[in-house]
């Protein structure tokens, strides 16, 4: 008779330990923060490498590939002289080009009020990029009233 009374005590234990811990557990919302919008053109290789890395680091990307680059860049500000091969949207972010994910991470965490970043070009190195990179990249800030240095990487 002691046996069935105790028996009930480890399953009442997990369902409490289950109330407890369920609402903790992760959740949609934390992958919706991992979702990235990347614009390129349908023939651009640098950019499903980029992609790739993307994927590889946690992010749900969605692809939206278009040969009217042109329009992607003025619709999100990117003066021509900021112009990569790809745009990125990261949560209200534009990011341009083969940023180094560190540069990205920094941007999401610290949240600056600015438009995005920019990495002009497509410096070899940097990722998504065969070769080897030769010294920092400078990363610009993207503003209202144009771009400034956000830093050296």
């Amino acid at each position: 008779m002691k046996l069935k009374k105790y028996f009930w005590v480890p399953l009442l234990f997990v369902f409490v330990l289950a109330i407890i811990i369920i609402p903790f557990l992760p959740s949609k919302q934390v992958s919706a923060a991992k979702k990235v919008i990347v614009y390129k053109s349908p023939t651009c290789g640098c950019c499903v490498n980029y992609i790739s890395m993307l994927e590889k680091r946690g992010y749900d990307v969605e692809i939206i590939a278009t040969e009217d680059m042109l329009s992607v860049k003025k619709q999100y500000g990117i003066s021509p002289e900021m112009e990569s091969c790809h745009t990125s949207i990261f949560d209200d972010y534009v990011v341009e080009g083969h940023i180094p994910f560190k540069v990205v991470d920094k941007l999401l965490e610290e949240k600056p009020d600015i438009k995005g970043i920019a990495l002009p070009d497509m410096p070899a190195g940097s990722p998504g990029m065969p070769g080897l990179k030769s010294g920092p990249f400078t990363i610009y800030a993207l503003s209202d009233n144009g771009y400034s240095v956000y830093l050296e990487y």
